[in-house]
């Protein structure tokens, strides 16, 4: 599996980029591993104020439905379009066009306080 080096990544399995304080954030390679085929993405929170590890939406698998959580507090102001007709981009580019929310971060160093790339693979084992 592949966890890039220049995200971060939270215990709950989402991944973060950032870019100055814009984040983009998704669910990792092992996440959607564990899921199955993704098919139906759930986001209706553009424009809303949330904690970190707060729910953003759900993601829908063949065998489950899971929550998704912020990996840090800030406001969200997009969701990917792409989403909503082909939730299958999760499953075969979770860190490229499967991803899922933009936000503006809160504060930049708690993405900094998140799981590099190492420790998450140690995590996932």
């Amino acid at each position: 599996m592949t966890f890039p080096e220049n995200l971060r990544y939270t215990k709950d399995h989402e991944w973060i980029s950032l870019e100055g304080n814009i984040a983009t954030i998704g669910i990792t390679e092992f996440a959607q591993r564990e899921l199955g085929d993704i098919v139906y993405v759930d986001i209706s929170s553009v424009g809303k104020s949330l904690a970190a590890e707060e729910v953003f939406g759900t993601v829908e698998a063949v065998k489950t439905v899971s929550d998704l959580f912020l990996p840090v507090a800030g406001t969200i102001t997009e969701v990917n379009a792409a989403l909503d007709s082909a939730p299958e981009l999760v499953n075969s580019d979770p860190y490229g066009q499967g991803w899922m929310v933009k936000m503006t971060v809160n504060n930049v160093e708690d993405v900094a306080a998140l799981l590099s790339a190492e420790a998450y693979s140690a995590t996932v084992g």
